[in-house]
């Protein structure tokens, strides 16, 4: 049996627009219906942004802390922190070590009566504003070494930008689903299409279902039931 021994199909963001309207039963008419099609993508991956955790949109990053600096603003494409620790003696094969520290919320923070205590930092908050996040940490780091925190996060999606050539800021898990869900908003705006939309509404929750089962981390987990007893 011949196979092609290809695995690099992965259409292009006009290539996805043109499917989505094919399903959508709608030709596609011109440059207009590229422009707003792009328009839906767009708000799609706000969407697929807000739906859960997307490993393949999970990055590794690490801020060097400065002496008596309490706050740092974060990246404008970061979402949110995942996890993080402070890493000490950064880059150091025989001594680099990371401790991890844990996440406190904005209210307990504010709570905190002296928050320019200097120390080794032991907790973060992250304040999620309208542009990009700004983290805060207790202790504020002193100068006795050097800080670094290592930490997760979790970034935007790319725009589609105006390139024809542009592909999607997703996982090829994902093809079907953005295509579905493309789809779908595509035929919302068009009313020779409406009859189809609960039909487009329903294939795309199953298309997204079907990625976001697969977008997992298979590590394993066990659960200790814990009692509570008392006397």
């Amino acid at each position: 049996m011949a196979t092609s021994g290809s695995t690099v199909f992965f259409p292009t963001i006009v290539e996805m627009i043109q499917e989505a309207h094919e399903r959508a039963g709608l030709d596609l008419r011109g440059g207009y219906d590229i422009t707003t099609g792009r328009r839906s993508f767009n708000l799609l991956m706000v969407e697929l942004s807000n739906q859960q955790l997307n490993l393949f949109s999970e990055e590794s990053v690490s801020l060097t802390l400065t002496p008596s600096t309490t706050s740092y603003a974060l990246a404008a494409d970061t979402i949110d922190v995942i996890e993080g620790a402070i890493r000490l003696n950064a880059g150091n094969t025989s001594t680099q070590s990371d401790l991890v520290i844990s996440r406190t919320s904005m209210y307990d923070y504010i709570a905190v009566p002296n928050k320019l205590v200097t120390g080794q930092p032991t907790q973060y908050a992250i304040e999620r504003g309208v542009d990009n996040p700004t983290i805060y940490f207790y202790p504020t780091p002193d100068g006795a070494q050097t800080y670094t925190f290592f930490y997760r996060r979790l970034r935007r999606l790319q725009n589609a930008g105006t390139s024809g050539t542009t592909t999607a800021d997703v996982n090829f898990r994902f093809l079907d689903a953005v295509i579905a869900g493309l789809a779908y908003r595509i035929a919302c705006k068009r009313k020779e299409a409406f009859p189809l939309i609960p039909q487009l509404k329903q294939q795309y929750d199953e298309a997204l279902l079907l990625a976001q089962d697969e977008d997992r981390d298979r590590a394993s987990i066990m659960l200790v039931p814990y009692a509570n007893q008392r006397y």
